[in-house]
């Protein structure tokens, strides 16, 4: 198989060059590519020439290509092995022989434009893919972030989630239609992004006015707690090493079930911005507490509200490492629902206050098949002593060593 990538424009018809043109007229070259590529080059292409319309899913253009091992022109926006199509087909097809005519992508359109030194911005692609890309460049201070956006996450719902964990430190520069008559170049605050019209597609650049300090170990006092209930809260030293036990920072997907104030979750957000945490918590004012702060130390999670044994949790993407916080006297039901879910080599950190909650966590994890690793004692101020244990999950009939160095 013989692969021609093209990159054009969305806007405009493209001038090829006369080495792309000989790959165009080949007997028996098939050509594929998005609608809109197809109305752009269709006057240049052979007569009768064989077109497939590359959709979402792709699986039935992959099969199409595996069927016919001939050579194949395909169209794409910009440059296709950025984020592209074209990386795709070489993962599909490593025997295949590929040659690439790239033009300029969006952002870089949007960067000259705008005269932009992208070369030093942060890439994040939110095409089809989840926001945690964007989380690490906001929680690691980027000041100059370049965003790829689709029609669910869109240049509004990029504002209004940087607005809710406490991001309005970022001017937006909006490129639209780029490169065609319809072209626009904005530059929004993030209020004015919330309600503001998109032409799609469009991409943009975050730009930063103001650095927001980066936060690790966060002081107890500076979180938001339960009212009259201000020891109600996972203290710094035993969150650190509790997260540090988990081995959170080469973790994918983390639960925090009985999250309280939402320290645990805050703080492993904050050292794995990668890292995508769910909170879940019964009661009702937690809900407020948490969102609050979250803002303030600007920690992006989901939070869940109402009782996690009796919730619909099958939406939610599958948990790697699990933190439970508070059980409610129903440790076993809640830990035997966690175990449904849990991926094989995955954790459960568990902070013990007694020696009987320690012995009935215990318990449990070897009645499950689960392995204890290292544990600690930490006592802090005139608290109690805290026990933090930590326990793997079987991965393939073996068990994994957490290294929480």
């Amino acid at each position: 198989m013989h692969l021609t990538i093209i990159g054009i424009s969305d806007e405009s018809t493209p001038i090829f060059s006369s080495e792309v043109k000989e790959r165009l007229v080949g007997d028996g070259v098939r050509f594929a590519g998005g609608e809109r590529h197809r109305e752009l080059v269709e006057a240049q292409l052979p007569a009768n020439a064989s077109w497939t319309n590359i959709t979402v899913p792709l699986a039935p253009f992959l099969q199409e290509m595996r069927e016919y091992d001939g050579a194949w022109g395909v169209f794409a926006s910009g440059d296709p092995l950025f984020f592209g199509i074209g990386n795709t087909l070489r993962r599909e097809f490593p025997d295949a022989t590929v040659e690439v005519f790239p033009t300029f992508n969006s952002l870089q359109l949007l960067a000259h434009k705008l005269l932009l030194p992208y070369g030093t911005a942060s890439v994040v692609t939110l095409t089809g893919r989840p926001w945690q890309a964007l989380d690490k460049a906001l929680v690691d201070n980027q000041k100059l972030i370049a965003v790829l956006t689709d029609k669910v996450k869109t240049p509004s719902t990029i504002a209004q989630r940087m607005l809710t964990f406490g991001y309005a430190n970022y001017t937006m520069y909006l490129g639209e239609r780029l490169g065609g008559s319809e072209e626009r170049v904005r530059e929004l605050s993030l209020e004015e992004a919330l309600t503001a019209d998109f032409i799609h597609p469009n991409c943009l650049y975050l730009q930063q006015n103001v650095t927001r300090p980066i936060r690790q170990g966060i002081p107890d006092g500076e979180f938001q707690t339960l009212e009259g209930r201000p020891k109600m809260m996972t203290k710094m030293a035993v969150r650190l090493a509790s997260l540090a036990a988990m081995d959170i920072r080469n973790r994918s997907v983390l639960w925090d079930v009985g999250a309280c104030t939402g320290s645990i979750s805050i703080e492993a957000k904050l050292m794995n911005p990668l890292l995508d945490v769910h909170a879940f918590e019964v009661r009702e004012e937690s809900a407020a507490i948490v969102a609050a702060n979250a803002r303030r130390f600007g920690a992006p999670l989901t939070y869940h509200g109402g009782d996690f044994g009796g919730a619909d949790i099958s939406a939610i993407p599958k948990p790697d490492a699990v933190f439970l916080g508070g059980y409610g006297g129903k440790m076993e039901q809640l830990l035997d629902r966690v175990n449904t879910v849990l991926a094989d080599g995955g954790i459960i950190g568990f902070n013990a206050v007694s020696d009987t909650s320690l012995g009935q966590f215990a318990a449990w994890a070897a009645s499950n098949g689960y392995q204890q690793q290292p544990s600690s004692t930490i006592k802090v101020d005139e608290h109690n002593a805290i026990n933090v244990v930590v326990v793997s999950k079987k991965l393939n009939g073996s068990y994994t060593e957490v290294d929480g160095s």
